[in-house]
């Protein structure tokens, strides 16, 4: 049996009880905000399908998402206005944070005045003599001025017993 034999034997069983004299025809519920008229349908057979199709398509107008693809972008004012704010924000964040940046790299150091021979004792490191020599200041600023004055390659170099170099802030 065709394919198309099938269909009619299963339209017929289908129509057959709405043809008896009691049944009442179904209604389709209605949504809100519809139109209440009927859409055009339109049958056609399997065999003139694609050739309908495809004349149809040849003769319709070119459709709204091809125009709109074809269209160039356009901002609205809003649109303008947030791609503004954003690159405001941007802009200046960049700026803040360079500052803020350059501040800490250009911030003045202590000013060391004069330099103190001073003789490393069995368990001292330069952080404890930089701490003793300069408490007010910070000690990691001072062990690398102490490592800078006396040629010191790291923390590791100090022997005991060695006289080292040590700048002194006023």
């Amino acid at each position: 049996m065709s394919t198309a034999a099938l269909a009619a034997d299963a339209l017929a069983a289908r129509q057959a009880p709405e043809a008896a004299p009691d049944a009442r025809p179904r209604r389709r519920p209605r949504i809100a905000g519809t139109t209440t008229e009927r859409l055009p349908v339109r049958a056609c057979s399997g065999d003139d399908l694609g050739r309908a199709r495809t004349a149809q398509v040849a003769e319709r107008p070119q459709t709204r998402r091809a125009a709109v693809a074809e269209a160039p972008l356009r901002l609205t004012r809003r649109g303008r206005m947030l791609l503004t704010a954003l690159s405001v924000l941007v802009f200046g964040s960049a700026v803040v944070v360079l500052g803020l940046r350059v501040a800490g790299v250009l911030e003045p150091g202590p000013d060391f005045t004069h330099t103190v021979p001073v003789q490393v004792a069995p368990g001292q490191s330069l952080w404890s003599i930089a701490q003793e020599t300069n408490p007010a200041q910070d000690p990691a600023i001072v062990v690398e001025r102490i490592a800078d004055l006396n040629r010191l390659a790291g923390p590791a170099d100090v022997v005991p017993g060695q006289t080292l170099q040590v700048p002194v802030a006023r």
